[in-house]
């Protein structure tokens, strides 16, 4: 943490700015906001990130009192490297427009922030809540291993995930300039974490969990896309920074030929 850094003075502790990058999803959009009002502490501001809706959900947006921010560039990256631009907050939690997140979030966001001044990212698993009881454990479980363990190992670190995750303000500005904006095939939060590095202090915390739409369980298509986007985006972060193995020995302290930021 850095003097520059906001505090919410009245709270004593570091402010949370909130992103929801949205394309026409004002009927989940409303659900996330409410769980959102309804914190143990309230975040600084909601940024909903308006991607092109023709739909109504910047009005569902303005009228829970969220900040909305245009970016015509179509795309989660753009979106979402948007709304982390226009945060004011000390820490930036990111959730989706699906995200059903518990009421107590935002506080321990901001209580893990405050109590470990090194840690540059926060993120959590999820539960998919749109499936069948039985498969919704199997694919949250599938979609856990995939994300946390195997993404893990091709980036070096803990990966972040977009639906429940949070990191320092002066972390984002660090790579800020270089995450992908433009490509919509690439996996945001997989790039935004192989940009931070595998020296950036990113913690998984298994009880930090949302509930979430099993989008990429609805068809054979959509696991495949997810998968390529995924796989893109590794090949993408290890041609810039470095391969897996070399990440590895970096986050275990081998030396930095790479011009990696950590």
């Amino acid at each position: 943490m850095t003097d520059a850094e906001p505090r919410d003075e009245r709270a004593g502790a570091l402010p949370v700015s909130v992103v929801i990058p949205v394309l026409d999803d004002a009927t989940a959009l409303r659900r996330c906001l409410e769980r959102l009002a309804a914190q143990t502490v309230a975040p600084l501001e909601v940024v909903v990130v308006d991607n092109g809706c023709v739909d109504d959900s910047a009005a569902v947006a303005r009228a829970a009192g969220a900040r909305v921010v245009q970016e015509p560039v179509r795309g989660i990256p753009a979106a979402a490297a948007h709304g982390y631009d226009e945060a004011r907050g000390a820490i930036i939690a990111r959730c989706d427009a699906d995200s059903i997140v518990p009421d107590d979030w935002i506080e321990r966001i901001r209580d893990a922030f405050a109590a470990d001044p090194s840690l540059d990212g926060l993120t959590g698993p999820g539960r998919f809540l749109d499936l069948s009881p039985r498969w919704a454990a199997l694919a949250s479980t599938a979609y856990a291993i995939g994300t946390f363990v195997a993404g893990g190992a091709a980036i070096g670190n803990v990966p972040l995930w977009g639906s429940n995750m949070a990191v320092r303000r002066s972390a984002w500005l660090a790579v800020s300039a270089l995450v992908e904006r433009i490509d919509p095939a690439v996996h945001d939060d997989l790039d935004l974490t192989m940009h931070l590095g595998p020296r950036a202090r990113i913690r998984f915390d298994r009880s930090l969990r949302v509930g979430a739409e099993g989008r990429m369980f609805h068809s054979r298509a959509a696991a495949h896309g997810r998968m390529r986007v995924a796989m893109r985006t590794f090949r993408r972060g290890w041609a810039t920074g470095g391969s897996a193995g070399r990440r590895w020995v970096l986050r275990v302290g081998g030396p930095d030929l790479t011009g990696a930021r950590r």
